[in-house]
Formats: structure tokens, C-alpha cells, sequence
């Protein structure tokens, strides 16, 4: 199989897996005292001080959860008590579900949000919290965080920032940019699935209201057992450098190939990760396309991977005004091990998709309809 699903689930980097299995190996739980006990402690220490480095942070403001889902919960949890929130409209829907009465924040066609709009939205909300991606995920377009943070600075409100597909592929420091909170994923990174992290801005970490309580891990703000050989597995993948400039030329390769063959791709004007290519076909459905590409050996998405099984029109495509085109796209995302030949079997399969769909007539939508 050729896996060109990354945003979903990077493959584990060697040395996380070399990571994980030395934590595997430590007998121990990290609250215990004894010899043992301190050994996990220390690994589980040493994860949060390499992960603090890594995005200029201090080691006691890191709070590891069971991943990004729980880490934004958290982290809004923790920061809209007494605030508005107001969220993108192309967050994910873990942010979106964790904020069920924020006010929505509108996109421009290519996936950016407005300034002025948002500071128009503050001036009426001000002290709000503002949630707002780094990267989205099934686009990759990256919002200008710099700007939105003098925003909120302005209005005296909060930023949370989820850094789940970006904090590998286009890191920034979040959070000397004036983001209050930062969100990072262990899988999204090349890492084991099942630990996560926010990161604070001080003092913000001081005030951390739990959402899982229990025997007073993560200094209270967590409760359970952390999963160790995860979040060794995390620290050590964001320790590895990635090659932007290897993925992408690839991404931008497949990119011309697919729009030579009549696809529209979001987000095309505006920055975006480097993997990261969502590309709609006119007229054939997405789950059309990911069956045709599964049986060529081709595993890619439609959406967010957390919506698997329910594939239908794109929230994200929606907001960015794809109409009924937001139905008929398919994510393509490319891992850190992706080869030349693995470009080259996706351009193929996915030809002959798009020319089988033309010689049946599904495509209903000619070119000078789609580009208008």
C-alpha cells in the first residue's frame, strides 16, 4: 500500500519507536517512590522538558493527556471560564465540540480568516477566548497566528491554538507569538497514538481546572496514569528534523498533475503545510475516489480521519463556499517517508480514475461551469 494519509496518523519515526520501547521496558508506575518508580519518573520528566524546549515553553506549564482531542477540551476547559469563545469555522471538531456555543469566526474562500472581522467580532466580545488552528487539517492552509495574537492582544483576549498538524511540518513558537495555550498530538508527529499535550503561556498553566480528576497527576490538572511509552514516543519525534523542502516539491508535483486533469484544490492561494493537498474532482464523489484509489493500493482521506465512516460534505469545504464540490474532495497528506515512487503510483491511480469517471459521464460539471 502506498499511505499518503499523514494528517490522520504520520508512520512511527525510528526514533520514537526506539523512544517507546526503552520506556516499555521501565517497570514502574511514575508516582511511586521507590528506585523503580523514579526511573518512569524520570523518563516521563525528561519527555517534558525536551517537549517544553521544543516550543520555548517551560517544563511545569506541559500537560500530557491521551492526545489532541483531550489536550483542546482541556486547554478551553481551562481558559473560557467567565469569556466568549469565539472558534474558525474550520477548526476541528474536537475544538468545535468543546466550545458548543462559540461564535463562529468566517473564512475567506481560501481558508484564511479576515483580521478585520475578527477584530470587528472582538470589539463586540472583548476578553474572549479566540480558538484558532495553526494548520487546518484536511486544507493545510496555516492561519497567520502572528496577526490574530495582536489581535486578541488589543482586545485583551485569550488565544488557543491547536498545533496538532503543524507543530511538526511548520512549527512556530505559538507561544511568544501571544498564543495563551498550544496543542500537540504524539501520532501527528510520527509518535505512538494515545498522548497528546497543551502547552501554556504563564501563568495561564497556574489555573487549570481539571476535566479528569483523579489521584493528582499532571500536578492535579490530569488525572490517570500517563501512557509513558507515548509520550516518550512524542518528545522524541518532534526531536527530528523535517525535510519541508523533500515533501514539498512532492506535494506541489501532484498538485499540477491533478489540476492538468480538471481538479480545483482548496486553499490554493493561501499558505499551507508542506504534505498537505485537498483536491476536489467535479462531478465524482469522494468516497467514489477513495475506493477507486484503495483498490490501486492508494490510501488517502475525505476529511478529517475522526469522521471516518460518515463521509459527506466537509464542514471546512463548506465554510470556504466549495457548495456541492465540498462533497466530491479527497485529502491527500504525505508522510516524512514518502518516495518518488510512491508519487508516481498515486499520479497514476488517480488518472485513471478521473478518466474511467469522464468516459462513464459522472462528471455532470464542465470546466467552464466548475470555474464559475
Amino acid at each position: 500500500m502506498v499511505y499518503l494519509d499523514a494528517n490522520a496518523s504520520e508512520p512511527l519515526r525510528p526514533e520514537a519507536r526506539e523512544a517507546a520501547l526503552a520506556a516499555m521496558v521501565a517497570t514502574g508506575n511514575p508516582a511511586s517512590v521507590h528506585q523503580a518508580g523514579r526511573e518512569v519518573r524520570r523518563i516521563l520528566e525528561s519527555a517534558r522538558e525536551a517537549l517544553a524546549t521544543q516550543f520555548a515553553a517551560r517544563a511545569q506549564d506541559v500537560v500530557f493527556t491521551s492526545g489532541a482531542t483531550e489536550a483542546n477540551a482541556l486547554a478551553i476547559h481551562a481558559l473560557s471560564a467567565g469569556r466568549t469563545v469565539l472558534v474558525g469555522a474550520t477548526e476541528h471538531d474536537a475544538v468545535r465540540a468543546a466550545a458548543p456555543n462559540a461564535i463562529t469566526i468566517p473564512v475567506l474562500p481560501d481558508g484564511l480568516i479576515d483580521p478585520q472581522v475578527l477584530d470587528d467580532l472582538l470589539t463586540q466580545h472583548p476578553h474572549a477566548l479566540v480558538c484558532l488552528m495553526a494548520a487546518n487539517n484536511e486544507t493545510g492552509v496555516l492561519h497567520d497566528i502572528t496577526r490574530a495574537a495582536r489581535v486578541c492582544n488589543a482586545h485583551k483576549a485569550l488565544l488557543h491554538v491547536d498545533a496538532a498538524q503543524a507543530a511538526v511540518r511548520a512549527r512556530q513558537d505559538w507561544l511568544r507569538l501571544g498564543a495563551s495555550s498550544i496543542v500537540v498530538s504524539a501520532h501527528k508527529a510520527g509518535g505512538l497514538l494515545g498522548a497528546g499535550a497543551v502547552i501554556f503561556a504563564p501563568p495561564f498553566g497556574e489555573q487549570v481546572a481539571p476535566i479528569i480528576k483523579g489521584g493528582g497527576q499532571e500536578r492535579g490538572w490530569r488525572g490517570g496514569t500517563p501512557a509513558i511509552p507515548a509520550i516518550a514516543s512524542m518528545a522524541a519525534a518532534f526531536s527530528v528534523p523535517y525535510d519541508a523542502a523533500k515533501i514539498t516539491g512532492y506535494r506541489d508535483d501532484i498538485e499540477a498533475f491533478c489540476v492538468g486533469l480538471g481538479a480545483h484544490v482548496a486553499g490554493q492561494g493561501a499558505p499551507r503545510l508542506p504534505n498537505t493537498l485537498n483536491i476536489a474532482l467535479p462531478g465524482v464523489r469522494a468516497d467514489t475516489q477513495l475506493i477507486s484509489l484503495d483498490s490501486a493500493g492508494i490510501a488517502v482521506s475525505a476529511g478529517s480521519a475522526c469522521s471516518s465512516g460518515k463521509i459527506a460534505a466537509s464542514h471546512v469545504l463548506l465554510a470556504m463556499g466549495f457548495g456541492e464540490l465540498a462533497a466530491q474532495a479527497v485529502r491527500v497528506s504525505l508522510p516524512w517517508n514518502v518516495s518518488g515512487s510512491d508519487i508516481v503510483a498515486f499520479k497514476q491511480a488517480y488518472e485513471t480514475m478521473a478518466k474511467r469517471a469522464l468516459h462513464r459521464g459522472t462528471v455532470t460539471l464542465t470546466q467552464a461551469q466548475f470555474a464559475n
